[in-house]
């Protein structure tokens, strides 16, 4: 495994993430700023941050900044070292986890300008500052979203004017997908809310409530429906059962495929 993914590492885009020497090439996911040391892991030099602790065990944490590993304070820097060496596998493949969602978040990223692009429903549109406009408008045709903004536009305005009408649009798709799957699962929806949270799509309370994601509405309608079944399901199980698959399968047998896209999927709107 270390072999495989040192061989992955060698390519001259992705080794600058661990060895100084690929400088020319400027990493997506930037070196732990509060980092002390480095090892070798495999073929690859790796910084870390090593903060001591009141603690019996070693933690490793891979995050966007880099690598970061809590170990007691009695413990010998030997023995740190030497539980690097034994999650080598871990820590390479999670590095490299971090570069590429850097990448898919940095390629998703949305210029709030006159021609830029974003994605709507899997599909992306030109936006088009028209000043003549009045409001929003979809071309659907031409792929166009014309804006009723000035050319000179900033783009805070141009970004809250587009978001907006998402969030408006993502009501209009969501209703009549959660009404389909609820009538398909059984199950009563007495609330559907838009969301902003950070770290989840949706999310359904016992009540019949059901929140999703206004962002979602940037995806392909396929993961949209993933989403709304998903949360819709769980009015029939509060868990992550295989009881719970089961029903999500009994209106999406291949679910999965979704599932797949929607972790790969990013949209930074800022």
């Amino acid at each position: 495994m270390l072999k495989r993914l040192a061989n992955l590492l060698q390519d001259n885009k992705q080794l600058s993430l661990f060895d100084e020497e690929a400088g020319a090439v400027e990493s997506p996911v930037p070196a732990n700023p509060r980092a002390q040391r480095e090892m070798r892991l495999g073929e690859h030099k790796v910084a870390y941050e090593l903060k001591r602790a009141r603690r019996r065990s070693i933690g490793f944490v891979v995050g966007a900044e880099g690598l970061r590993v809590s170990a007691p304070r009695w413990l010998p820097q030997a023995d740190i070292e030497r539980a690097l060496q034994q999650k080598s596998d871990w820590i390479l493949r999670k590095l490299v986890e971090q570069r590429e969602r850097a990448r898919r978040v940095q390629a998703a990223r949305i210029e709030w300008r006159d021609g830029a692009s974003l994605p709507y429903l899997g599909e992306p549109l030109r936006l088009c500052l028209s000043p003549a406009q009045d409001g929003v408008l979809l071309d659907e045709a031409e792929r166009v979203l014309h804006v009723g903004l000035p050319l000179g536009a900033g783009e805070e305005q141009i970004r809250d004017t587009v978001q907006a009408w998402l969030q408006r649009r993502a009501r209009a798709v969501f209703e009549p997908r959660c009404a389909h799957f609820a009538a398909a699962l059984g199950v009563t929806m007495k609330q559907l809310r838009l969301s902003s949270a950070q770290t989840r799509w949706g999310s359904a309370s016992a009540d019949g409530s059901i929140r999703l994601h206004w962002r979602l509405i940037h995806f392909a309608p396929s993961i949209i429906d993933y989403v709304v079944a998903h949360e819709l399901a769980h009015l029939r199980e509060m868990n992550h059962s295989p009881r719970f698959w089961d029903v999500v399968r009994s209106v999406l047998p291949d679910y999965e495929q979704a599932r797949g896209r929607l972790r790969e999927e990013s949209i930074v709107a800022s």
